[in-house]
């Protein structure tokens, strides 16, 4: 659909260069590769709703996609979702837009949910940062949000256990707890940040949130040498905050739930769904999407959701690969055109279409 942009060959004066773009691995040195090989599979899901429309903006990479167009709108592509599950293991890292989980089929798992389980991508990742260029109510917001993955409310363990009367059952171990609270801190170690801000409802639920909030005071004494600093805050004052004065977070952790809450008021902060990159990393796997995750049926077909997310949660899977000046090119492309403000997608208060924003960020490469 594109012309492919011309950026294999990292020039003499790129190889070494900090990385430049807000995202994973901001601020670390690495040298780019000379010439980098072409990497193996990396798992394509596309998604639902837009997702096949901004899945199409790619640039010219060494990496070969192995693409499953798998939708959660029926439980009839569970054979095909097996196969994309297989690819995953295979391949260890993918990258995908969000699949579709119907409210009204309560015997419909989530597929996004059975990823992060199955593989035991236990952290996700979203970036919240304010854009220049893009419209917003608050400036300078920078913060990332770290999100245990695979418990929690999210565990999937509920029953009727009479007519009317629905059990739900939220676990919390400090084992997948004390990983969390790590990954944060080091996460906060590797890009320069500051402070730790741990979510929660200890207050309320007592032993689950409190076994997460005690775990992560825990952790957070281990890392007093670091510099990191650490402050812990209930989670419907963190939601004021947020829309109040989101310029005091820096890295947040949370659980499940909170973090799905969290993570949405946090991209409607810097410009909405179509700015939000974000990533979910385990032992032996990484999964890379937009960091809100929304489908957006309702512009589904149309040309016109903001294809930037899934742009740059791609620079963060390159990172991942190590493949730095190419991750560098395409981010720095991306930012260029949304600070530039001529092509706009209407999320963002323009008129272009997904297509113009794609050709856009290909013409700056």
């Amino acid at each position: 659909m594109f012309p492919k942009a011309n950026i294999l060959k990292p020039t003499a004066q790129a190889i070494g260069q900090k990385r430049l773009a807000t995202t994973l691995g901001v601020g670390i040195q690495k040298p780019s590769p000379l010439q980098p090989t072409k990497y193996g599979g990396v798992t394509l899901i596309p998604g639902d709703g837009v997702g096949k429309e901004i899945t199409q903006s790619h640039a010219n990479v060494p990496v070969e996609f192995e693409k499953f167009n798998v939708s959660g709108n029926t439980s009839q592509d569970a054979a095909l979702f097996k196969r994309s599950m297989d690819s995953l293991r295979r391949n260890k890292v993918g990258l995908k837009g969000i699949l579709y989980t119907p409210v009204e089929r309560s015997e419909h798992t989530s597929w996004n949910v059975a990823m992060r389980q199955q593989l035991d991508i236990y952290a996700s990742v979203v970036l919240c940062k304010t854009v220049p260029g893009v419209p917003t109510r608050h400036r300078d917001v920078d913060f990332a949000i770290i999100r245990e993955n695979t418990e929690g409310e999210y565990s999937g363990l509920e029953h009727q256990s009479s007519p009317g009367v629905v059990e739900s059952l939220k676990i919390m171990t400090a084992h997948k707890t004390e990983r969390i609270a790590r990954f944060a801190f080091d996460f906060a170690i590797k890009n320069g940040r500051k402070h730790v801000t741990a979510v929660h409802k200890a207050n309320i639920m007592k032993l689950g949130d409190g076994l997460f909030l005690n775990t992560c005071r825990r952790i957070a004494e281990e890392y007093k040498d670091s510099g990191i600093t650490f402050s812990d805050m209930i989670v419907d004052n963190t939601s004021m905050q947020l829309v109040n004065r989101p310029q005091q977070f820096d890295v947040m952790v949370m659980p499940n739930l909170y973090g799905s809450i969290v993570s949405n008021i946090g991209a409607a902060l810097v410009g909405g769904p179509g700015i939000v990159p974000g990533a979910n990393i385990g032992r032996e796997y990484a999964l890379f999407e937009p960091g809100c995750r929304h489908v957006a049926k309702d512009i589904m077909g149309q040309d016109v959701a903001n294809p930037a997310a899934m742009v740059l949660s791609s620079t963060m899977l390159l990172r991942h690969l190590g493949l730095d000046f190419h991750a560098n090119a395409i981010a720095k492309a991306t930012y260029e055109v949304l600070s530039e403000g001529k092509i706009r997608t209407p999320d963002i208060g323009g008129t272009n279409k997904t297509t113009d924003f794609t050709r856009a960020i290909i013409q700056k490469l």
